[in-house]
């Protein structure tokens, strides 16, 4: 196993990852095999498990609505093990601030150590509407930079609880987010790559991009963080338009703009024929990445291979 670091000195020719989604607390993890299955078999170094945390649901009981609050997708640890030893594929689970503690997070990061994944994506995680109390003294992290360093302080031996006789040096490679069209909440762009050249300077090795449509913003913001001084990877994160209602849920969802020529040609077609269109726009924007030398691509596809499946027919990596 490697670090995803090294995967991308070492490549000969450019790679393809992918980000996958636990199944619904309680649900059948046998679909979920099956996608794996589906995207092990174009060879990709690393595959990344979103992780998920608690938030705040109202149930219809017979006492009346009631709050409760549950985490809907457990199950990132498990199938970061079953990743690495049934496939052989570098496992990068995402390590979140909101809803754990760092006590919380030191455990977890034990646990991935004992299982020998070395490779992190360190985020703040979305507001779930559940501010996790902290009792007895714990403490938590605010932004990925403050989780970045307290995986960067466990690579360096010094843990939670001091004087630990036996605490040995963790090995992360720790990942971070960056946002093309920035992050929805920072006043613009220059600002945003000052948080990203924070969470360098924190530790981080490399760059994953939330999901663009148009690679002229991916281009755009590499050399922003060039001139920002940022020189680590910088990993275009994409994803494949596939139904009529992705054109309003993932604007809304992830604050990213869809171009207009591909907003009017799925809007032309009929509902069974977005997918086609999906696929044809991220061909061409994959070829354009790889003529431009991208060394790596990165693919949101949680829980359906299928336009994975299409799009590799058209192209090659």
């Amino acid at each position: 196993m490697m670090k995803v670091i090294e995967h991308l000195q070492k490549a000969t020719t450019p790679l393809i990852s992918f980000e996958i989604i636990p199944p619904k607390r309680g649900g059948d993890i046998k679909s979920l095999m099956t996608v794996i299955d589906d995207i092990a078999k174009y060879d990709p170094p690393f595959i990344d498990i979103t992780s998920h945390a608690a938030e705040v649901i109202y149930e219809e009981t017979p006492k009346g609505i009631q709050r409760k609050v549950k985490r809907k997708r457990p199950g990132t640890l498990g199938i970061c093990a079953l990743i690495q030893n049934k496939y052989d594929i570098d496992a990068v689970p995402h390590i979140l601030c909101r809803g754990f503690s760092r006590e919380e997070t030191e455990d977890l990061l034990i646990e991935l150590q004992y299982l020998g994944i070395d490779n992190l994506l360190a985020i703040r995680g979305d507001d779930s509407g559940y501010r996790k109390p902290l009792q007895h003294g714990r403490t938590a992290n605010e932004f990925a930079v403050d989780l970045v360093r307290q995986i960067v302080d466990m690579n360096q031996g010094r843990y939670l609880e001091e004087n630990l006789l036996d605490a040995e040096s963790s090995s992360f490679c720790i990942g971070v987010s960056g946002y093309p069209e920035k992050h929805f909440e920072a006043p613009n762009l220059k600002t945003d790559i000052k948080y990203v050249n924070e969470k360098i300077d924190a530790g981080a090795e490399y760059v994953v991009t939330q999901m663009f449509f148009d690679n002229a913003v991916y281009f755009q913001f590499v050399d922003a963080c060039r001139d920002a001084g940022i020189e680590v990877p910088i990993i275009p994160g994409l994803k494949i338009l596939s139904t009529r209602q992705n054109l309003t849920s993932i604007p809304r969802n992830f604050f990213v703009n869809l171009p207009e020529d591909l907003t009017d040609e799925a809007s032309a077609v009929k509902p069974e024929h977005v997918l086609d269109v999906g696929v044809a726009w991220a061909a061409k924007q994959v070829e354009e990445l790889l003529n431009r030398g991208v060394p790596s691509v990165h693919f949101y596809i949680m829980q359906n291979a299928k336009p994975i499946n299409m799009l590799m027919q058209r192209i090659k990596f």
